[in-house]
């Protein structure tokens, strides 16, 4: 399943319109809001998805039957660019536990590069729905790589992947190696450069959110 948010209008598609305006993303405080604000959208939508109980909730006057979440997701980043998208996720999903994962390119020869993977914190994934955020879903490898480490070790009962911008490469690669993971997406874009960039994308989403690294 693909939900693909550029497909429909919201206030989202204004969202994402401003993380790619090469003016506003000038504002690192604004970019990481943005960022942040997609996610609480991507929360709500997934959540329409996931299971409910009724709960006899008690009020000043009386009884209400309501409908509440009957487990909490466990809401997955890979660091350092999906931590706003994350918060997002968390400013809804606010009872979740978090899993933090550190992957990057590493360049191999010449213009060729591999993804190094070097750390994982999270909880117990056994039995768990897991969302995993991360802006830019490009080439797919580094998603893959971290969502397959963590089906190996744990049996995770539902996948959702968020991403803020997405290529058509990317989404082929995760549902070619991932096949039940849904996909949450603010919009697809066709093309990518020679060194994996998409196009018209938005650039580099954790330079752009806390500083460029060296």
């Amino acid at each position: 399943m693909i939900f693909d948010i550029s497909k429909t209008k919201s206030i989202a598609n204004t969202f994402i319109a401003e993380l790619r305006d090469e003016h506003i993303q000038k504002d690192s405080m604004r970019f990481r809001k943005n960022m942040e604000r997609l996610g609480e959208f991507f929360a709500y939508e997934i959540s329409k998805s996931l299971k409910y109980t009724d709960q006899d909730i008690v009020t000043p006057l009386g009884v209400s039957t309501c409908g509440v979440l009957a487990e909490q997701p466990v809401l997955a980043t890979i660091l350092r660019a999906g931590l706003p998208l994350q918060q997002g996720l968390l400013n809804i999903f606010d009872k979740a536990e978090c899993c933090f994962i550190s992957a990057y390119r590493k360049m191999d020869q010449g213009e060729d590069f591999i993804i190094q993977m070097d750390y994982i914190s999270t909880p117990d994934l056994d039995g768990k729905v897991l969302i995993m955020a991360d802006p830019m879903l490009a080439t797919g490898q580094s998603m893959v790589m971290c969502c397959k480490e963590l089906i190996n070790r744990y049996k995770i009962a539902e996948l959702h992947i968020v991403a803020a911008i997405a290529s058509a490469e990317g989404v082929a690669h995760v549902r070619a190696n991932l096949p039940k993971a849904k996909l949450w997406l603010g919009a697809i874009d066709q093309e990518m450069t020679s060194k994996s960039y998409i196009v018209p994308g938005l650039g580099d989403a954790g330079d752009l959110a806390y500083g460029e690294k060296v």
